[in-house]
């Protein structure tokens, strides 16, 4: 991972419970701080929750039945599908 200047702050609460749990864990991890060990921790784990969020697997036969949805001259595309696509262009999508 590329060093980078720690300019933003994340602050949070935890019971002690949970704050002695994560020093355990970070000091047996090797992590020379807590701070070192839940970065770790969220740009590991972070971009797979994301992915899970963003793509959308389908069989072959799923897949095939939204091509031929989408290539349907017939269908007209609701409202709330237009306002959906046209967020996501926003979004960048």
């Amino acid at each position: 991972m590329a060093t980078t200047a720690r300019t933003a702050r994340l602050d949070m609460r935890v019971d002690t419970d949970t704050k002695q749990l994560a020093e355990r864990a970070s000091a047996a991890a090797g992590y020379s701080s807590l701070t070192d060990f839940v970065t770790h921790l969220i740009r590991e784990n972070a971009p797979e929750i994301l992915k899970q969020q963003t793509n959308i697997e389908l069989s072959n036969q799923h897949f095939d039945q939204f091509m031929a949805a989408c290539m349907d001259d017939n269908v007209t595309p609701s409202p709330r599908i237009l306002e959906a696509a046209k967020r996501l262009d926003q979004e960048g999508f």
